[in-house]
């Protein structure tokens, strides 16, 4: 071989193995993309891997006061706030039924072990027993409808209801209907969330009397001392009621607000059987349920006591994370109380007397309107 050509060999195999550590050095770039690639992967799988878990759901619970939960007066109002919940709020709701006051204590304490997110108390008269079982479990929510405490307990809420500003308009329109000049009210037993509305009934009667110079008297309700008025001493004794109703009609009443949840019933009962009388509901209207619409002829209105959105709203707190201790106010402002509509009876009533009875929730609201200072809640 000559040195010519060896030389040209030499060149030729220097410049392959150049080429072929270029095509290394370019090849090794292609792994770059791969890993990259695999980056967004990583990042994403966290998202993917971590399963999603709903918010454990909020179990609001009831006890009943003696009456039943289905009583078509205060225990199902509170109880509708509470599938109303369910309803919009996706809660879990439950109740259990008080006998007799001696259940009071123990339903609490079941609702306590079955894990309640809230447990609310139908009644002044679980003032004690709902102290109690808030006070030994800080962190259980607690509400009670028709009461509240002072000093404020931090893990209950009390709701109250100025229901005499609503009954001050029910009395006025049941002197402005009485034909005979005699008009009635009697309570389930005397206790300030039931006084509070035979107080405020009887304000409004005097007060058509002033406006109108007339004298319709009012039976069962003492302005003085409320605990001296007629009671049946009973929230379920209807027979009780329609007793009491029959004795008003007997002295001539025409118009008979009975504060006494199912009890009232008793009243309308007799009303019915009597004609000519009406009745004034309380608590929820009474003309709703399909069950009154024997009664609906002589409904004449109701005092309202919204309860469904009070407790409505407590649980929506409990929900949310913003629940507090401390007192609810229902009053006319706010709409926690109203006179429910007329309904069939719309039309019997003098256009003059609906006018005058707006004219006095506008006064009412505006602070212009004297009521009972005994019974005044707040602002």
């Amino acid at each position: 071989m000559s040195k010519k050509l060896f030389t040209i060999l030499a060149v030729l195999l220097v410049a392959s193995m150049a080429l072929s550590a270029c095509a290394q050095a370019t090849a090794a770039p292609t792994t770059a993309p791969a890993a990259t690639t695999s980056v967004p992967a990583a990042t994403t799988a966290p998202a993917t891997a971590v399963p999603t878990t709903a918010a454990p759901k909020v179990l609001a619970c009831m006890v009943t006061d003696i009456p039943k939960v289905f009583d078509k007066s205060f225990n199902e109002t509170t109880w509708k706030g509470i599938t109303d919940a369910m309803a919009q709020l996706g809660t879990d709701g439950k109740y259990l039924t008080s006998n007799s006051a001696a259940d009071y204590d123990k339903n609490i304490q079941s609702l306590i072990d079955g894990k309640c997110n809230l447990i609310i108390g139908t009644g002044y008269l679980l003032e004690d027993a709902i102290k109690k079982a808030a006070t030994a479990n800080p962190t259980v929510d607690f509400a009670i409808v028709d009461d509240s405490y002072n000093p404020i307990i931090p893990n209950v809420s009390g709701q109250v209801f100025q229901t005499d500003e609503a009954a001050f308009l029910a009395g006025y329109l049941a002197a402005g209907m009485s034909k005979t000049g005699v008009v009635g009210t009697f309570g389930g037993m005397p206790i300030p969330s039931v006084t509070i509305f035979m107080d405020g009934f009887a304000r409004g009667v005097d007060a058509y009397n002033t406006k109108h110079s007339t004298s319709v008297k009012v039976l069962g309700a003492n302005e003085t001392d409320g605990t001296k008025g007629t009671f049946a001493n009973s929230f379920t004794d209807q027979t009780m009621g329609k007793s009491i109703a029959e004795t008003m009609m007997d002295a001539k009443a025409d118009v008979i607000m009975p504060v006494a949840g199912p009890v009232g019933y008793g009243a309308a009962a007799a009303a019915l059987e009597r004609g000519g009388v009406y009745i004034i509901g309380v608590d929820s209207d009474w003309y709703l349920p399909d069950e009154n619409a024997t009664y609906r002829p002589i409904l004449l209105t109701s005092v309202m006591k919204r309860m469904d959105t009070t407790i409505f709203n407590t649980i929506k707190a409990v929900q949310d994370g913003t629940f507090k201790g401390g007192i609810t106010i229902g009053n006319l402002a706010n709409g926690g109380v109203a006179l429910a509509p007329y309904h069939d009876l719309d039309a019997t009533i003098p256009a003059d007397l609906k006018a005058e009875i707006t004219a006095l929730q506008a006064d009412l609201i505006a602070g212009k309107v004297t009521l009972n200072p005994a019974f005044h809640l707040g602002n």
